[in-house]
């Protein structure tokens, strides 16, 4: 039946990445508790730390190809192995393992199972370097971004966990883990509002087992879904009662919250800005790391999340696959500044975007600013 379809890849999708995002919110305590010697600089100069790419990748690598068979599994990821396998980085390799096992030995708690020894070295190598595939227009294939927003991770901030399967070019499902991402929306405000001030070790919600959740879609089925993180020794329970989230029913350009990408690398926060005013936005931005605004377009935290690339610079489908559908899925649109969805069949960019990406909650919106960008694109110096 078509509604079965994917259902087991789904439920094991949102499986691992609570496993993931388990790893990821106990090193970021540490990280933020103590120094840190993990950190490396990427080529984007972000900083990267031991829980991110190479752990989290590692473990979902690992479970997915014992859930499905290393033969039917590939993955097209953001890390490749010569980073962690080169003479330099052996203090680096024994704590990403050391992390790696610690993490796998809890999987039964989130109803996978657990290796029967510890991994060593070459078999966590062996996870991370199966993630090699580069995409294209055919065949099955897993799209990763073991966490996305590194600098929002050693900050203390929102970063997330992005796990989706492509089938011949479509994103058929998507799985967006946010571990700072608090539940109850006001609790979003309170943290947007005081992180600025506050010390790093106080990033916390006032309550915090509301805090972090997992969103969840499958292409076609017009729900998105979310779960709360697990608590303390509580078991994962599939759906965990799970609730449906849909866009916000906002429309009007003066009542609706743009979400923006906080680093301005990559980004032209000046022809966003300039685009905003021109359409009527008058509330103040949200700034958000990572793909947690795409989380906050489909859960209705916000309306409208545009990205204008600086010249140069090539979008990466694993920055957009999970979320593009469980906003799509929750009832908002997503295209390029054209007004063209996005075509993740091209391998491990988005190639032929057309300017920028433009994510709304609904038609309305997102038609007035198609308009506007073609209106004002000649003047703008990006």
């Amino acid at each position: 039946m078509e509604e079965d379809k994917y259902a087991k890849e789904l439920e094991v999708a949102v499986r691992v990445v609570h496993v993931a995002c388990a790893l990821c919110g106990r090193v970021q305590e540490r990280l933020l508790a103590t120094s840190n010697d993990h950190v490396l600089s990427k080529d984007d100069d972000s900083p990267v730390t031991v829980a991110e790419d190479f752990s989290v990748q590692a473990i979902i690598s690992w479970l997915l190809s014992e859930i499905f068979g290393v033969q039917n599994v590939s993955i097209v990821a953001e890390e490749d192995i010569e980073t962690i396998s080169n003479d330099g980085s052996a203090g680096l390799l024994e704590a990403v393992v050391n992390t790696v096992n610690e993490s796998l030995a809890s999987a039964s708690k989130y109803g996978l199972q657990s290796p029967e020894t510890t991994l060593g070295t070459s078999e966590v190598l062996e996870a991370i370097a199966r993630c090699n595939s580069t995409g294209g227009p055919r065949g099955r294939y897993w799209v990763l971004d073991p966490v996305d927003g590194t600098l929002g991770f050693v900050r203390g901030d929102q970063y997330a966990v992005a796990l989706a399967l492509i089938e011949d070019g479509k994103v058929v499902l998507g799985v967006l883990g946010c571990p700072n991402y608090p539940v109850k929306t006001e609790w979003l405000n309170y943290h947007y509002q005081d992180h600025q001030t506050m010390p790093q070790s106080s990033l916390v919600t006032p309550d915090a087992g509301g805090k972090g959740c997992v969103l969840y879609a499958r292409r076609g089925s017009g729900e998105a879904w979310l779960q709360s993180l697990v608590d303390g020794e509580k078991m994962l329970e599939w759906p965990n009662r799970a609730r449906l989230i849909r866009v916000s029913s906002i429309d009007d350009p003066a009542l609706a919250t743009l979400c923006e990408p906080v680093e301005r690398a990559n980004s032209n926060h000046s022809f966003t800005a300039g685009l905003a005013h021109s359409v009527g936005l008058r509330k103040q931005p949200l700034r958000v790391h990572s793909m947690v605004k795409y989380a906050a377009i489909a859960r209705g935290d916000a309306e409208i999340f545009m990205k204008f690339a600086k010249c140069g610079y090539k979008e990466k489908i694993w920055d957009h696959a999970a979320g593009v559908v469980i906003v799509e899925e929750a009832g908002g649109v997503v295209t390029d500044a054209g007004g063209r969805p996005l075509d993740f069949s091209k391998g491990m960019y988005l190639e032929g975007l057309d300017r920028g990406i433009i994510a709304c909650s609904g038609v309305t919106l997102h038609e007035k600013f198609i308009a506007a960008v073609y209106a004002s694109w000649d003047s703008s110096n990006l």
